[in-house]
């Protein structure tokens, strides 16, 4: 009995002793799981309230740094940006801003140009970042992608330097001219050739300051405010009429067709200054004694009907280079032949915005010494005023940027098809059905 006694009591003494020390135990667990650990201080930061809200809305690339520089919160663009790999800030200037911010509490902005996500090859984004404390233990980054505003900028900077230039040479003719009539005042023959040379300048200074202001209307109107069934064939009369005077003195035959209930939805005024920009074009480009094409029809697509309107030549052509950037601004395939015919550089930027305002688009097709068809695809009436609001601009302010690639239409030929500009015969010219209009 006294032995099964002490053995009863040894057990009782050793569960007292299991229980307090597993008390103790899970006590101690507590304070060590509470106890705020080294770990803890750089993976669990916690955002001030609301903070979380604010970033999720801010158009900027938001970036939130803890003690460690590792990131509690980055937003999405932020890491569309390349910013944020692998739970870091990849860019090495802004991580040494935030130490420097974090250490004395000074708010930084710089600029800086980041190479492209990825290879590493194109154009650089230009970024703006500021680095400002946030509470005592965080750095909030804030960077906003400038290499939009940089391009417009810059496509600003070159426009305003090439109008400067442009209207330069004219006004500077005009002083040298107006200087030798006074020079040659007892010259009759030096003065009326003068004249007649200043007359030439004041043309081509009036017709550079219209072109001017037409390529500002047609950015700045919406041609949908205005907008009235318009057709093609009355058009088509208008942009004859308007280079009658021209293909007459070069001998150039101007044949027109197509059906006659062709009709688009737009401004009256600004379709009838780009398809005249095109046959004035086609007019000033050919040799003496060919022909220029007008052709119309009516073409199926999926957002509706289109109306296309070619305009072919059988002039110098355009090179495969030259025809990535004949629609910008004041770009001259010959420059010395284009001052020859008194072109200003402006009738293609301005025939392309029509084209992109309306809710359609210009392209064209060339062969060097062979020929071009230029295409004007706008919508139909009926479809064009079920359209959405058309396309915006990809320029806004210039053309200098990023030109769609200006490829054949289906129905031009490929470069290794026979060219229709070749010849009257070709297939560009069967297609019109109207008798020929001859100047």
């Amino acid at each position: 009995m006294d032995v099964n006694a002490a053995v009863a009591a040894a057990a009782a003494i050793a569960g007292v002793l299991t229980g307090v020390i597993a008390m103790l135990a899970f006590r101690w667990s507590e304070r060590e799981q509470k106890r705020p650990t080294r770990t803890s201080l750089h993976t669990d930061p916690v955002l001030p309230p609301g903070v979380d809200t604010v970033l999720s809305v801010l158009r900027s690339s938001a970036v939130v740094l803890d003690e460690a520089d590792a990131v509690v919160k980055a937003s999405s663009a932020a890491y569309a940006l390349g910013l944020v790999r692998g739970g870091k800030l990849s860019v090495e200037p802004m991580l040494k801003m935030a130490r420097d911010t974090r250490r004395d509490g000074e708010i930084r902005q710089v600029e800086l140009d980041l190479p492209r996500r990825g290879t590493g090859r194109g154009e650089a984004l230009a970024v703006s970042a500021r680095v400002a404390p946030l509470g005592s233990r965080l750095v909030l980054l804030l960077v906003e992608d400038l290499t939009e505003a940089r391009r417009i900028e810059a496509v600003r900077r070159d426009f305003v330097a090439n109008v400067s230039h442009e209207l330069k040479t004219p006004v500077g003719a005009l002083s040298l001219l107006s200087e030798a009539v006074m020079d040659a005042s007892d010259d009759p023959e030096a003065v009326e050739r003068f004249a007649g040379r200043m007359q030439i300048e004041a043309t081509r200074l009036t017709s550079l300051v219209q072109e001017l202001i037409d390529l500002s209307r047609v950015q700045n109107d919406d041609p949908l405010e205005d907008a009235e069934p318009v057709g093609i064939d009355e058009l088509v009369a208008e942009a004859v009429d308007r280079c009658r005077h021209q293909a007459g003195a070069k001998q150039i035959t101007m044949a027109a067709g197509g059906p006659a209930d062709l009709r688009v939805w737009g401004n009256r005024g600004q379709l009838a200054a780009a398809l005249g920009n095109l046959v004035e074009n086609a007019v000033n480009y050919s040799p003496a004694r060919t022909r220029v094409g007008i052709a119309a029809r009516r073409v199926t697509a999926p957002g509706g009907d289109l109306i296309e309107i070619a305009v072919t030549d059988q002039g110098i052509g355009i090179s495969d280079k030259d025809k990535e950037r004949i629609f910008e601004r004041f770009y001259r395939v010959d420059p010395a032949r284009s001052r020859a015919t008194g072109g200003t550089g402006l009738g293609l930027a301005i025939v392309k915005h029509v084209a992109a305002s309306h809710g359609g688009e210009v392209t064209v097709w060339s062969a060097e010494n062979q020929g071009s068809t230029f295409t004007l695809r706008l919508p139909e009436a009926g479809a064009a005023r079920d359209r959405a609001h058309p396309r915006p601009d990809p320029d806004e302010v210039d053309d200098v940027d990023d030109l769609d690639e200006v490829a054949p239409s289906s129905s031009h030929p490929s470069p290794s098809a026979p060219p229709r500009a070749a010849s009257p015969n070709s297939t560009a010219y069967q297609t019109l059905s109207a008798p020929e209009v001859h100047p």
